[in-house]
């Protein structure tokens, strides 16, 4: 069985690094040594000068959104909101009805 490792982001480096375990429940970004947030072994960064899709995940993260593979559903994490339009709406959304704003970003329709 293989080593388990899963994605930590830096926001302000815009930069995606696999780890295992043996980093320590603390992660620092060996570019500026700021902390890093954990978001699942199912992430894939968007370009590193993609603007709007750092500031879409920055949202999501914030939220408590995160990347983990489920086995219920077979593959992947699931829906997650790829442009600020879809992010704005369900931010709107969640405002109107008052719902979590976490599990309404991850809903396939709203």
């Amino acid at each position: 069985m293989g080593i388990h490792r899963t994605s930590y982001v830096c926001l302000p480096c815009r930069a995606s690094y696999k780890q295992g375990r043996e980093h320590g429940a603390e992660r620092r970004c060996p570019r500026c040594g700021e902390g890093m947030v954990g978001v699942g072994s199912a992430f894939q960064p968007p370009r590193r000068n993609d603007a709007e899709g750092w500031r879409v995940l920055s949202v999501l993260l914030h939220a408590g959104v995160r990347f983990h593979v489920s086995c219920c559903q077979g593959c992947g994490p699931g829906y997650r909101p790829r442009t600020l339009a879809e992010v704005k709406a369900r931010v709107a959304y969640a405002r109107r009805t008052g719902e979590p704003l976490a599990e309404v970003l991850v809903r396939p329709v709203v």
